[in-house]
């Protein structure tokens, strides 16, 4: 966790310097020999630039199968199960690590992947895959406060205030980073697998949650922008994009004072893809500086690509966006879920899904 605050410090003082500079760049080429292939991607939701793909089948002369999941559990279920044919995944940090001791994900040759050069080199090497053995960062984001600037016409600071809140709210459908919140208010690990803490988050979460509505899927922002709650807790990049589409102040994202949820999602390739050749073409594609730029461009969220930074490819309103690229002093309370092993992931699905049982949820 200290490794990966120290590195997003690094990252905000690379931002200032970022922008306008307009580098020349040689677009990126396809390898020859993969005509006619297929290539099946498994992503989270409002997660890729609309000519992502489109632009990739075209360099390459291939087709793309496109499928999306809701949360790191609900792909990591699919894979369990066997996997039905994806060539590439993206999984948060923990998740990577859980799958690697799974025997889940097939080892990287990045002498394929040559723009792996691109990347930031100290969000390298993450505790969760200490030699890239398995993953590449793919974004990085946090997990806070999406909310109606009518129903918060002060902003939000805390989660006080959420909890506190006379009218309707979204939580995540993320166990992990929910549970990590309640912790951490808790004065506990967010980490923390003693099952009488895990307990007590759960019960804590229980008391505070007369008014929601919804524990959404990735969806929260929906929920929020059709006006059917006040506020959401979603990753800021689904917030960012909804505040993007309507031109206008009626939104805003916040990140509590007493903490919240730092992530990384990676690109990674799970055992038994059908072409796992393309999807290291693929993945070089994605690290390219200015398809990486495009891509965060696109869905707001922050980019490990140090070429996508430098470039002036970003535009200066992402860089300079604090909901995208949170200020320094924010980076201090914010937690990286880890793996807690078998026996306590055990331990907080049980106690997720009590909890919404008695949310009714």
């Amino acid at each position: 966790m200290k490794k990966l605050l120290l590195v997003l410090s690094l990252v905000l003082m690379l931002v200032p310097l970022a922008g306008g500079q307009d580098m020349e760049h040689e677009p990126w080429s396809c390898p020859e020999g993969y005509e006619g292939q297929t290539l099946s991607i498994f992503n989270w939701s409002t997660y890729i630039a609309m000519d992502t793909v489109p632009n990739f089948e075209e360099a390459c002369g291939v087709t793309v199968n496109y499928d999306i999941y809701e949360s790191n559990e609900s792909m990591l279920a699919r894979i369990r199960q066997g996997n039905p044919g994806y060539d590439i995944v993206v999984p948060s940090g923990s998740t990577v690590q859980r799958m690697s001791e799974e025997m889940l994900l097939v080892p990287l040759d990045l002498d394929m992947i040559p723009n792996v050069a691109n990347l930031i080199p100290d969000l390298m090497g993450q505790a969760y895959d200490p030699d890239n053995t398995y993953s590449l960062p793919y974004q990085w984001g946090t997990v806070g406060l999406g909310y109606s600037t009518e129903a918060f016409p002060d902003g939000i600071t805390s989660w006080d205030q959420v909890w506190d809140h006379d009218g309707s709210v979204a939580w995540l459908d993320d166990r992990q980073a929910m549970f990590g919140v309640a912790h951490i208010l808790l004065g506990q690990d967010p980490n923390s697998t003693d099952p009488d803490e895990i307990n007590a988050a759960r019960d804590f979460l229980v008391e505070r949650g007369g008014n929601v509505v919804a524990v959404a899927a990735d969806d929260g922002q929906v929920l929020l922008e059709r006006g059917e709650v006040d506020v959401a807790i979603e990753y800021n990049g689904d917030i960012s994009q909804i505040i993007a589409e309507c031109e206008c102040e009626d939104y805003a994202y916040a990140i509590p004072e007493e903490g919240s949820n730092v992530w990384i999602d990676n690109l990674s390739i799970p055992v038994d893809a059908p072409n796992p050749e393309l999807a290291m073409v693929f993945i070089d594609y994605i690290l390219d500086a200015k398809v990486g730029a495009d891509l965060t461009n696109y869905i707001a969220y922050a980019s490990p690509n140090q070429a996508s930074i430098e470039s002036g490819f970003i535009d200066e309103e992402i860089l300079n966006d604090p909901a995208i690229f949170p200020p320094e002093e924010q980076l201090a309370n914010l937690f990286s879920i880890i793996d807690v092993g078998a026996e306590a992931e055990e331990l907080y699905n049980n106690a997720w899904d009590e909890l919404l049982i008695l949310l009714g949820q």
